[in-house]
């Protein structure tokens, strides 16, 4: 008589699928706000706080969006990627020197068109109660 073979237990594995896109972005913005910072001049502990807390802020914001937005309708759902994306540019351009009339206005732009394009987007991809569609 053969004995059973002893299932063993799974462990749980730490899934770093979901953060790998955002940090990667919220790494790219991070340098790129630290740079922008720089104008030119040598590199400073304020400029590198900058950058790390402009990297984890664009990371973690995507994150969530990408995770829980999909408690979201649609309808609110594009603005929020929107919000995102246009307070991220007009903040990288506000620290080139513009003035705040100018970033603010940039700001809005982004956020118009990327709200356009994430309703659209998420409009032709699912169906009515927000799950994907069957094509």
């Amino acid at each position: 008589m053969a004995a059973h073979a002893a299932v063993p237990a799974q462990r749980r594995r730490i899934n770093t699928h979901g953060w790998a896109g955002p940090i990667l972005v919220g790494v790219l913005y991070g340098l790129y706000a630290a740079t922008v910072a720089r104008h030119g001049g040598p590199t400073t502990l304020g400029q590198l706080w900058l950058g790390l807390v402009s990297a984890a802020v664009i990371a973690a914001g995507i994150h969530v969006l990408h995770h829980q937005g999909r408690s979201l309708r649609r309808e609110l759902r594009a603005p929020a990627w929107g919000v995102l994306s246009g307070c991220a540019v007009g903040f990288l351009f506000s620290l080139s020197g513009a003035s705040v009339l100018s970033s603010s206005g940039l700001g809005l732009a982004v956020f118009a068109v990327n709200t356009v394009a994430a309703y659209y987007s998420f409009y032709t991809h699912e169906d009515a109660a927000g799950r994907p569609a069957p094509y």
